[in-house]
Order: C-alpha cells, then structure tokens, then sequence
C-alpha cells in the first residue's frame, strides 16, 4: 500500500495488508480519523532471503510497538502479522522464514497490551507455499493465483 493511495480507500477498506512502516501507519491513522472509524491493519514483517520483499524487520517491529507514537495512533487497530517467504522450492528455509513470523506474533502475544492491538491474524502463505506456512501457524492466506490463474504479462 502506498501512503497516497490511502485516501482514496479510506472510506470503504475493512483491513489492510501490507502495512510496511510508521510513515504508513500514520496516514491510515490521519485518514480515518477524517472518515470518523478506525481501520485495521496487518503489519507487514520482512522475513525473505530477498530484497524484493519489503516490511519491518525483527527489531523495527519491537521498537514501533513499544513507542508513543504508535500508542497515539487511535484510529488504526493492529490485527496481527503479515510475512512473504522467500520464492524458493527449499521448504526448509520457507518453513524457517514462516516459524520466524509465528515466534513474533507469540511474542507480541505475550508481552504487549495496547488499545490499538489485539493480535488474531497471523497471515503468512501464498498460492505456493500456503502448505508450509499453515503447517506454521497461519490462519490466514493469500492464494489468488490458484483461483484466478496466474497474473497476465505486462511487460
């Protein structure tokens, strides 16, 4: 999600996914407080042995939780975890990438307690690896491509 796209969402969207970074955050937050409701989110987590994944790592995570300015977003609500593997067929590292996710989302469980989080998703597995990661722990995945068919080349 890009930040200039949320106010055209803002209205109507009942959770967001990929929420990659406090900047984010705080215009979702800006926006809903305009629309007058709260929006849910997933944070995203970065997780993959590759750089064309994006999110907050291990320690950012931690340190957004545990700021004010997080404490001051009112009008978001944090619904748990979202995590992309690593596109790769080694289900050892996918499943590795995917306990990873599953440690913090315990974690964040187990020690925080903060209006604006109540941590129930835990949404990790796609058209590809979605096998692994319920094996893992999730309760939520993305298997567009395996209903709708691989995405059209536009290049």
């Amino acid at each position: 999600m890009q930040s200039n796209k949320v106010k055209y969402i803002a209205g109507y969207v009942h959770l967001i996914h990929g929420v990659d970074s406090l900047k984010l955050l705080k215009e979702i937050n800006k926006r809903a407080k305009n629309e007058e409701r709260v929006i849910s989110c997933l944070l995203q987590v970065h997780i993959a042995q590759e750089d064309t994944k994006f999110g907050f790592d291990r320690e950012e995570l931690f340190e957004l939780l545990s700021s004010s300015e997080f404490s001051n977003l009112h009008h978001i609500s944090v619904k748990g975890l979202m995590g992309m593997a690593t596109n790769t067929e080694n289900e050892s590292q996918i499943s590795s990438e995917f306990h990873s996710l599953r440690e913090m989302f315990k974690t964040i469980n187990s020690n925080y307690t903060l209006p604006n989080l109540e941590m129930k998703h835990l949404s990790m597995g796609m058209s590809n690896d979605y096998s692994v990661a319920i094996k893992e722990g999730s309760n939520m995945i993305r298997v567009g491509s395996l209903i709708f068919g691989a995405r059209p080349n536009t290049t």
